[in-house]
């Protein structure tokens, strides 16, 4: 299909414009599904907490390993082609979900749509700094930047639309036709780029797909199998083996997927350590979110995504002025306020959950200033510390570093959510053989206790905001620590 001939200006604007779409699309369906989990766990599919989690983490998971492969493909096989490639995989991923029939088919879906991801996202930034003027570049970054915050806080309000209307099959039926919408809006508006040729490394591919699933099989494992279990201590140890001779190939291989000499970049290093600490509390708070204000609160699905929305705010009004403040006030001070800020927030977000809407909805514009602050600055660092040639590589990295994040923040706060809440039901449950582990699963046994269970969830809920706001504070202190050091080489050496 030829493309349409327009002006350079409104050609960039254009493919801003879809790609924002394509990103929105892909990062909101990683909220999107956290609504869906009191759905799912009443479901004829009868999921446990771990498959829960499983649901969750299958799309992120793959999404994560496979970001950096799909930059690959794109520089290799054409930006453009491997973006339309990946949408429509990623709707054959989300129409297998709608129709799967038990908990291995809709994962089977889940990884495929986290495929189709994978070729989505990285190739989104490598065709919008291609199809940017350098002048341009900055603030269109910035814009997608904020895009990829926005994602989740869409796919909260769209994702609650749909669930009221329907049930977790409507979710994904109609990621479907959106999908394929937005292929052909790519055909139509992007142009064709030049290829760079690189290897896509299979094996390296491998060893990180296996070294991250056997992390968090040790993460997710542990409350239900026990972290003293034999399955849980292999978990770990296989992760660390695979994850070491993952970086043993990639350092003798002639053309690495992934040179992890690259890390040496100071900016590199500190802008993706950034990106994944970032993610980690903001999906860990989405996961736990909606199941919280349903359970809490007694919200219905649409309140509960709506609720959410006080964090779209300063991300809204902020997109445009955050490159001028990050040149007024420098990135280190930037990134200061905002891991402060949304570690506050989380922090706040435990104390909320029986106070007046409008103390919750604070808290949340609190966590919304921070990713307003952090993440257009985190954008420009990681591609500004690679050439533009090498955007895919830029590209992958910084949505692998957020999915990675994605995947653990639901990981970890999920288990401190489920080892939480069965420490907190009450007694009559404490005595059983099998401790329940999900609110289905409580309320299916003794629904009297309803009440007492929900509490339970609360309290559950509460400490794995702690978690993930400790987490998120004291990482915080490592990426701004190295962000100092950047600056002070940065003016070291232009003074030489």
């Amino acid at each position: 299909m030829s493309t349409v001939t327009v002006n350079p200006s409104r050609q960039s604007g254009l493919v801003l414009a879809c790609v924002c779409a394509c990103t929105i699309l892909v990062v909101g369906l990683v909220a999107a599904i956290n609504l869906a989990v009191p759905m799912l766990a009443v479901s004829g599919l009868h999921p446990s907490s771990s498959e829960l989690l499983w649901i969750v983490d299958a799309y992120v998971v793959v999404f994560a390993c496979l970001v950096i492969p799909g930059g690959a493909a794109g520089d290799n096989f054409g930006r453009k082609g491997v973006l339309i490639a990946g949408l429509i995989t990623f709707a054959a991923g989300a129409a297998i979900s709608a129709a799967s029939a038990n908990v291995i088919i809709l994962l089977l879906g889940r990884a495929i749509t986290g495929v189709g991801a994978a070729l989505v996202l990285p190739n989104c930034v490598g065709v919008l700094v291609h199809a940017t003027a350098p002048e341009r570049r900055g603030r269109a970054l910035a814009i997608w930047g904020a895009m990829t915050g926005m994602g989740g806080l869409v796919g909260n309000i769209a994702g609650a639309a749909l669930l009221t209307a329907g049930s977790w099959r409507t979710l994904f039926g109609a990621i479907v036709p959106i999908a394929l919408l937005c292929a052909l809006w790519t055909a139509v508006s992007v142009r064709r780029s030049s290829r760079s040729p690189r290897s896509l490394d299979p094996v390296s591919t491998a060893l990180l797909v296996a070294a991250t699933i056997a992390l968090l099989i040790g993460i997710i494992e542990g409350p239900e199998r026990g972290w003293g279990s034999a399955i849980v201590i292999a978990a770990f140890a296989a992760s660390v083996l695979l994850g070491a001779a993952w970086v043993f190939v990639e350092l003798n291989a002639r053309h690495p997927l992934l040179d992890p000499r690259l890390f040496r970049i100071p900016m590199l290093s500190t802008a993706s350590l950034g990106m994944l600490v970032l993610f980690f509390g903001s999906f860990g708070l989405f996961y736990l979110n909606a199941s919280l204000l349903q359970y809490g609160r007694g919200y219905s699905v649409l309140q509960a995504g709506l609720a959410i929305v006080p964090m779209t705010v300063p991300m809204l009004l902020g997109a445009r002025f955050v490159p001028d403040l990050v040149r007024r006030t420098g990135i280190p001070l930037t990134l200061s306020a905002a891991f402060l800020a949304i570690g506050i927030g989380l922090f706040g977000l435990t104390f909320a959950a029986h106070q007046p809407y409008l103390v919750y909805a604070a808290w949340l514009v609190l966590i919304g200033t921070g990713f307003a602050l952090a993440l257009p600055c985190l954008t420009a660092e990681l591609t500004a510390a690679l050439p533009a040639e090498q955007a895919g590589v830029a590209g992958g990295l910084q949505s692998a570093t957020r999915e990675l994040g994605s995947a653990l923040g639901v990981a970890i706060v999920g288990t401190v959510l489920t080892e939480s809440f069965t420490r907190h039901l009450p007694a009559t449950f404490q005595n059983q053989d099998l401790i329940p582990r999900t609110v289905a699963e409580a309320v299916a046994i003794a629904p009297s206790q309803q009440a007492a269970i929900f509490e339970s969830f609360t309290t559950g809920a509460e400490s794995a905001l702690q978690v993930a706001s400790v987490v998120t504070l004291i990482a915080g202190v490592l990426v701004v620590a190295a962000a100092f050091q950047t600056s002070r080489r940065r003016k070291m050496s232009s003074t030489n």
